[in-house]
Protein backbone atom coordinates (compact mmCIF):
# COMPACT_ATOMS: atom_id res chain seq x y z
CA UNK A 1 0.00 0.00 0.00
CA UNK A 2 1.52 3.16 -1.24
CA UNK A 3 0.99 6.95 -1.15
CA UNK A 4 2.47 10.52 -0.84
CA UNK A 5 4.03 10.43 3.24
CA UNK A 6 2.72 6.67 4.28
CA UNK A 7 0.84 8.70 7.04
CA UNK A 8 -2.94 8.66 6.00
CA UNK A 9 -4.46 6.85 2.89
CA UNK A 10 -1.87 3.59 3.26
CA UNK A 11 -1.58 3.02 6.29
CA UNK A 12 -4.98 2.91 6.78
CA UNK A 13 -5.32 0.88 3.79
CA UNK A 14 -2.58 -1.74 5.94
CA UNK A 15 -4.89 -1.69 8.76
CA UNK A 16 -7.59 -2.65 6.32
CA UNK A 17 -6.37 -5.46 4.52
CA UNK A 18 -4.57 -6.72 7.90
CA UNK A 19 -7.74 -6.98 8.93
CA UNK A 20 -9.11 -8.83 6.63
CA UNK A 21 -6.36 -11.87 5.71
CA UNK A 22 -4.95 -14.40 7.47
CA UNK A 23 -1.64 -12.64 8.15
CA UNK A 24 0.09 -15.98 8.66
CA UNK A 25 -0.26 -15.98 4.87
CA UNK A 26 -0.45 -12.25 3.53
CA UNK A 27 2.28 -10.05 4.61
CA UNK A 28 0.71 -6.81 4.45
CA UNK A 29 2.83 -3.43 4.70
CA UNK A 30 2.56 0.62 3.59
CA UNK A 31 5.27 3.06 2.30
CA UNK A 32 5.78 6.59 0.87
CA UNK A 33 7.10 7.72 -2.01
CA UNK A 34 8.23 10.81 -0.34
CA UNK A 35 10.41 10.82 2.75
CA UNK A 36 9.00 13.72 4.59
CA UNK A 37 7.51 11.91 7.49
CA UNK A 38 10.01 8.99 7.83
CA UNK A 39 9.65 6.63 11.46
CA UNK A 40 6.50 8.89 11.92
CA UNK A 41 3.30 7.18 12.94
CA UNK A 42 -0.02 7.46 11.36
CA UNK A 43 -2.08 10.87 11.18
CA UNK A 44 -3.47 11.51 14.25
CA UNK A 45 -7.56 11.53 12.07
CA UNK A 46 -5.84 8.38 10.42
CA UNK A 47 -5.20 6.32 13.96
CA UNK A 48 -8.87 7.88 14.93
CA UNK A 49 -11.20 6.75 11.86
CA UNK A 50 -9.45 3.68 11.96
CA UNK A 51 -9.97 3.26 16.00
CA UNK A 52 -13.61 3.78 15.03
CA UNK A 53 -14.18 0.93 12.68
CA UNK A 54 -12.18 -1.40 15.85
CA UNK A 55 -8.59 -1.01 13.89
CA UNK A 56 -5.12 -0.44 15.87
CA UNK A 57 -2.78 1.45 13.37
CA UNK A 58 -1.27 3.33 16.08
CA UNK A 59 2.14 1.41 15.55
CA UNK A 60 3.03 2.08 12.30
CA UNK A 61 5.60 3.92 11.22
CA UNK A 62 6.27 5.97 8.23
CA UNK A 63 8.91 4.38 5.72
CA UNK A 64 9.80 4.93 2.26
CA UNK A 65 9.14 3.00 -1.18
CA UNK A 66 12.10 1.35 -1.99
CA UNK A 67 13.02 -0.53 -5.06
CA UNK A 68 13.41 -3.60 -2.57
CA UNK A 69 9.79 -3.48 -2.46
CA UNK A 70 9.49 -4.80 -5.96
CA UNK A 71 11.65 -7.97 -4.89
CA UNK A 72 9.58 -8.17 -1.13
CA UNK A 73 5.93 -7.93 -2.41
CA UNK A 74 3.78 -9.76 -5.13
CA UNK A 75 1.55 -6.50 -5.52
CA UNK A 76 1.96 -3.15 -4.91
CA UNK A 77 -1.20 -1.01 -4.72
CA UNK A 78 -0.70 2.81 -5.11
CA UNK A 79 -3.21 5.53 -3.71
CA UNK A 80 -3.46 7.73 -6.70
CA UNK A 81 -1.42 8.32 -10.33
CA UNK A 82 0.60 10.09 -9.11
CA UNK A 83 2.49 8.05 -6.55
CA UNK A 84 1.73 4.88 -9.44
CA UNK A 85 3.64 7.10 -11.66
CA UNK A 86 6.35 7.58 -8.61
CA UNK A 87 6.43 3.42 -8.25
CA UNK A 88 6.68 3.13 -11.91
CA UNK A 89 9.71 5.54 -12.53
CA UNK A 90 11.72 3.01 -9.92
CA UNK A 91 10.73 -0.20 -11.87
CA UNK A 92 13.58 -2.45 -13.07
CA UNK A 93 11.60 -4.24 -15.73
CA UNK A 94 8.48 -5.34 -17.29
CA UNK A 95 8.02 -8.05 -14.11
CA UNK A 96 7.91 -4.80 -11.53
CA UNK A 97 5.82 -2.77 -13.21
CA UNK A 98 3.02 -5.62 -13.99
CA UNK A 99 3.35 -5.68 -10.01
CA UNK A 100 2.03 -2.25 -9.20
CA UNK A 101 -1.99 -1.66 -9.23
CA UNK A 102 -4.13 1.89 -8.48
CA UNK A 103 -5.79 0.34 -5.58
CA UNK A 104 -9.68 1.80 -6.81
CA UNK A 105 -9.42 -0.23 -9.87
CA UNK A 106 -10.32 -3.33 -7.45
CA UNK A 107 -13.97 -1.21 -7.56
CA UNK A 108 -13.54 0.35 -10.72
CA UNK A 109 -12.03 -1.77 -12.93
CA UNK A 110 -9.84 -0.11 -15.48
CA UNK A 111 -11.13 3.68 -14.45
CA UNK A 112 -7.54 5.14 -13.05
CA UNK A 113 -9.36 6.54 -10.04
CA UNK A 114 -7.53 7.97 -7.30
CA UNK A 115 -8.15 7.90 -3.32
CA UNK A 116 -7.99 11.51 -2.89
CA UNK A 117 -5.51 12.66 -0.26
CA UNK A 118 -7.12 14.04 3.19
CA UNK A 119 -4.20 15.76 4.93
CA UNK A 120 -5.40 19.36 3.88
CA UNK A 121 -8.97 18.55 4.99
CA UNK A 122 -11.25 17.82 7.48
CA UNK A 123 -12.67 14.48 8.78
CA UNK A 124 -15.28 13.83 6.77
CA UNK A 125 -12.68 13.19 4.20
CA UNK A 126 -10.57 10.65 6.43
CA UNK A 127 -13.86 8.78 6.86
CA UNK A 128 -14.43 8.92 2.94
CA UNK A 129 -11.15 7.33 2.14
CA UNK A 130 -11.66 4.46 4.84
CA UNK A 131 -14.49 3.68 3.01
CA UNK A 132 -13.32 3.33 -0.30
CA UNK A 133 -10.12 1.74 0.92
CA UNK A 134 -12.57 -0.84 3.14
CA UNK A 135 -14.37 -1.76 -0.24
CA UNK A 136 -11.32 -2.16 -2.46
CA UNK A 137 -9.36 -4.32 0.43
CA UNK A 138 -13.16 -6.64 0.46
CA UNK A 139 -12.03 -7.61 -2.55
CA UNK A 140 -8.91 -7.56 -2.63
CA UNK A 141 -9.21 -10.09 0.87
CA UNK A 142 -11.87 -12.63 -1.53
CA UNK A 143 -8.37 -12.38 -4.27
CA UNK A 144 -6.38 -13.48 -2.03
Amino acid sequence: MVCLGNICRSPLAEGILQSKVNLDAVFVDSAGTAAYHLGNRPDERSINIAAKYGLNIRNQKARKFSINDFDEFDVIYAMDKSNYQNILSLARNEEDEQKVQLILNEIHPNQNKSVPDPYYGGNQGFENVYKMLDEACNIIAKKL
